[in-house]
C-alpha cells in the first residue's frame, strides 16, 4: 500500500527564505527543510495497481510552466484553536489550472474527488502547545511577507510514510511542464 500526495517542490532558496520564519515560537513542530511543499492533491491509501494508474493518468496533465509568489502567513482552522501555521500563496490561475488538471486526472485513475476546497499553502509548523500570545505577535510581524516569483516547472507524486517522528515523504514521480 502506498500513501500519496501530488505536490510542487520548493527550489532551495525558497526553503531557506520560509526557514528563516521558523523561529520565536516555543512548543511548535516546525516543518524541516526537506519537507516544504506546495500540496496540490492529497491522494491517501492506494493499493500497486491504483499507484500504477494514478502515475499514468498524472502524465497527461498538460500546462506550460509559470510564475509561483508565496506571501503573507496565517494559521488553520480560520476558526477556533490554530494547529496549524502557514506561508500561503498569491493568487494564481495557472496553480488552480494545475490543481483542476491533476484533479481530473485522478478522477480518471478513479480516485475520488476531494472533499475539501483547495487553498494553496505551504504548511511552517504544526501547533500543539505554541502559546496564543507569541502567536498574534508571529503572524502581525510576518504578515508582510513575500517572496520573489519563482518559476514552476514541474510537480511530482509522492508517497508519504508516518512514523513517531512525524512522515517520511519519498518522490515516487517527476511530471515536466516543459514541452
Amino acid at each position: 500500500m502506498y500513501r500519496l500526495f501530488v505536490a510542487i517542490e520548493l527550489p532551495e532558496w525558497v526553503k531557506a527564505e520560509l526557514s528563516s520564519l521558523s523561529f520565536g515560537l516555543p512548543n511548535v513542530n516546525w516543518v524541516s527543510d526537506e519537507q516544504l511543499h506546495l500540496t496540490l492533491r492529497f491522494i491517501g491509501e492506494v493499493d500497486d495497481i491504483q499507484f500504477d494508474e494514478i502515475a499514468q493518468a498524472l502524465t497527461e496533465v498538460q500546462l506550460d510552466p509559470f510564475d509561483l509568489v508565496l506571501e503573507g502567513v496565517g494559521t488553520f482552522p480560520p476558526r477556533g484553536t490554530p494547529t496549524v501555521l502557514w506561508v500561503g500563496v498569491e493568487k494564481s490561475e495557472p496553480l488552480l489550472q494545475l490543481r483542476r488538471r491533476v484533479e481530473s486526472a485522478l478522477h480518471q485513475a478513479g480516485v475520488p474527488p476531494e472533499g475539501r476546497k483547495f487553498s494553496p499553502h505551504i504548511t511552517l509548523a504544526r501547533l500543539k502547545d505554541a502559546p496564543m500570545s507569541r502567536l498574534g505577535p508571529f503572524l502581525t510581524g510576518n504578515a508582510l511577507f513575500k517572496l520573489e516569483p519563482f518559476e514552476i516547472e514541474e510537480f511530482h507524486l509522492f508517497s508519504s510514510k508516518l512514523t513517531p517522528k512525524g512522515a517520511i515523504h519519498t518522490l515516487e514521480q517527476t511530471y515536466s511542464l516543459l514541452d
